[in-house]
């Protein structure tokens, strides 16, 4: 019976090649892939963006793959990412494992079809209602509430003495978390308190536990494996432990007006009908929006704080043209959002950074509602599409020394800030990040009132790490600061 089963096995090779041969025949081309894992035991675990990026290099700005029972389409060209994302057909997520398993379709992020236009536009309204827009009655509001949470971060700093060495980590976390608390929950925490320090906790470990989960995207059934069982039991646990939080805060909110996300959200499901309640504001949706909204604000605004510091540490002089710009401009007064169109240079800065170290470094990912066509190649339904915005960002036909940390490639002719066609740090599309316009408003009035305050800089130069660590988001290994009044 031996003989039969390899002939067997033979056979249903043969048969598969065949099979892919003949479905793939205007696919993008790619690299070969092995059955049930693909190209995965190729990529690199630590990187694997640079990975990817050797593949677009190869192949060019489309090419296709697959990652274990994931067929995925890579674009590394920004004008085509913001023509492909456009499309209703792009909007959908990705057929991961871990966004269909434990999140379920729920929340923003991992939503589709009518419940993400519903959720979006409730999110964008919410958003522009609460004053994170470019223009409104409330961003003065907003702004007052990040600057009440940077103020308390400085003197933090500053009552420790005149010249502080530390991980900037956790005080920014703290003061960030902080205001984007009291934004989506109404409430903000101590920095001791046992509520917050899980909430901490949770989004730190949770990042790098889906990091390690990764693989479980792509082949589920690794999931019965003792180490991911583990990872699987943290994030479901965690998952349910949050959500009982978020269900004693909601309690807390429901007397109260529209000041918060919490109560936007309260507020707008009573105007609802019956089945809009049940479809898009019932109690699941509402506890994986929470957590949406919360744990996407604070982890990319954090990291990309994190990488500013660490870079004009890194670069005195670019902290230097910052500070003397911010002095021209501002004087002594602290910075507002009113400064935007005049502080060219800082825009600038916090622009490279966002180029130089793009935080989400594969991009966040889209799945194809249906069969689509790019650049003349037939896309399945149900493909991934990866933005691969690190090869985007890194592109030396499109940047002159892309390593190189240079705010001077985002100001024009006239001195005045712009934006490049290859920069999309908040991606591109109908998807795009909903927050784009609040992050903006943090990254400013953090990043700008640190310079005004403190001298920053790094213990020693020679030993900085500027390559990062890659799970969701490509965050700075961690290090210490030197923090010197002035």
């Amino acid at each position: 019976m031996e003989p039969f089963w390899i002939v067997f096995a033979a056979f249903l090779v043969v048969i598969f090649t065949y099979l892919w041969h003949i479905t793939s025949r205007n696919l993008p081309p790619g690299p070969w892939n092995l059955p049930v894992i693909g190209y995965l035991a190729w990529l690199d675990p630590k990187f694997p963006y640079l990975s990817l990026t050797d593949l677009s290099r190869r192949y060019g700005p489309v090419f296709g793959l697959r990652l274990g029972n994931v067929y995925t389409v890579v674009i590394s060209d920004a004008k085509l990412v913001k023509k492909i994302f456009n499309k209703d057909a792009t909007s959908g997520r990705a057929p991961l494992y871990l966004t269909h398993g434990i999140m379920q379709g729920y929340g923003l992020i991992c939503a589709e079809g009518e419940l993400w236009k519903d959720q979006r536009k409730f999110v964008h309204n919410t958003l522009k209602s609460m004053g994170a827009s470019r223009i409104g009655q409330n961003r003065v509001k907003m702004q007052n509430l990040i600057m009440r949470h940077v103020s308390r971060l400085v003197q933090h700093i500053k009552n420790q003495g005149d010249e502080v060495t530390l991980d900037p980590l956790e005080p920014l976390r703290h003061s960030l978390g902080s205001a984007i608390n009291e934004m989506v929950f109404g409430k903000s925490w101590s920095r001791e308190d046992a509520t917050w320090k899980w909430l901490q906790h949770l989004q730190e470990e949770g990042t790098k536990q889906i990091g390690v989960a990764g693989p479980l995207n792509f082949l589920p059934f690794l999931r019965f494996l003792p180490k991911f069982k583990q990872t699987m039991r943290f994030l479901i646990e965690g998952k349910i432990k949050t959500h009982k939080i978020y269900e004693d805060i909601i309690a807390e909110q429901k007397t109260r007006g529209e000041s918060n996300f919490i109560q936007f959200f309260l507020a707008e499901r009573e105007k609802r009908g019956t089945e809009d309640r049940q479809k898009f504001y019932n109690e699941e949706q509402f506890h994986h929006l929470l957590a949406d909204i919360f744990g996407a604000s604070l982890d990319t605004t954090l990291t990309t704080l994190r990488w500013y510091l660490l870079y004009l540490a890194a670069h005195q002089e670019v902290q230097s043209k910052v500070r003397v710009q911010l002095t021209e401009v501002l004087g002594d007064h602290p910075a507002t959002l009113d400064d935007l169109g005049f502080v060219h240079y800082v825009e600038a800065s916090i622009a490279e950074v966002q180029r130089i170290r793009s935080v989400v470094p594969v991009g966040i990912p889209h799945g194809s509602l249906e069969k689509i066509e790019i650049q003349g190649y037939t896309v399945p339904k149900g493909t991934m599409i990866v933005p691969l915005q690190w090869a985007i960002h890194m592109d030396p036909e499109v940047w002159n020394e892309p390593e190189a940390f240079k705010p001077e490639r985002f100001i024009n002719d006239t001195g005045k800030f712009f934006k490049p066609e290859a920069f999309i740090p908040f991606q591109a599309g109908k998807r795009m990040c909903v927050g784009d316009e609040l992050a903006k408003m943090f990254l400013y009035l953090f990043g700008a009132t640190l310079v005004q305050n403190f001298r920053i800089s790094c213990e020693d130069l020679a030993e900085l790490d500027l390559t990062g660590e890659c799970g969701i988001t490509l965050t700075p290994k961690p290090h210490r600061l030197i923090f010197k009044s002035l």
